[in-house]
């Protein structure tokens, strides 16, 4: 299953929650996360990565995705969640933040979600897997709750990017 998505364009703005956004909703767990739709390059099926040497748990490895290599990182495990299932609902969704793409595992993909500034809520202050500046608002759509994700700020972790850096070289 590959299904492309345009690419944000350089200058979009998606950080403000003043107007409508789109958001790809998908599953980790139990709880349902949405990531700006325009951060998406594409949704593929879940392929094992080339494992790489001294990267953290998280990072599993790099696929070549048509010449580009792409590093790949299991969201459950990042946010601690525990014993990934890899099935055939799994999927990887590549991301392009700033100049890299990066391939990010989660359970499921569900659809695209379209929020209004009053559909976004605030994110109250906690402590856990994820920093609370990570998240952007919580998005409220009948009785659905997604935690919408800053991917930005949740994928510049020092590890990943010495990570990336490593196996760029």
């Amino acid at each position: 299953m590959n299904t492309a998505l345009n690419p944000a364009p350089p200058s979009a703005n998606t950080d403000a929650p003043t107007s409508i956004r789109e958001f790809l909703a998908f599953k980790l767990g139990d709880e349902e996360y949405g990531v700006d739709i325009l951060r998406v390059q594409e949704i593929r099926s879940y392929e094992q990565p080339t494992h790489m040497v001294n990267t953290p748990d998280h990072i599993l490895g790099v696929v070549n995705l048509r010449g580009v290599i792409v590093p790949i990182i299991d969201m459950r495990i990042k946010f601690g969640l525990s014993n990934p299932n890899y099935d055939k609902f799994t999927v990887t969704i590549v991301l392009t933040i700033g100049r890299q793409v990066i391939g990010m595992v989660v359970d499921a993909v569900s659809d695209v979600i379209t929020l209004t500034p009053e559909q976004m809520r605030p994110v109250p202050e906690f402590s856990g897997a994820i920093d609370s500046k990570s998240v952007l608002a919580l998005g409220s759509v009948g009785d659905r709750m997604l935690i919408l994700l800053d991917i930005n700020a949740v994928l510049n972790t020092s590890s990943l990017q010495q990570a990336l850096t490593y196996e760029s070289n």
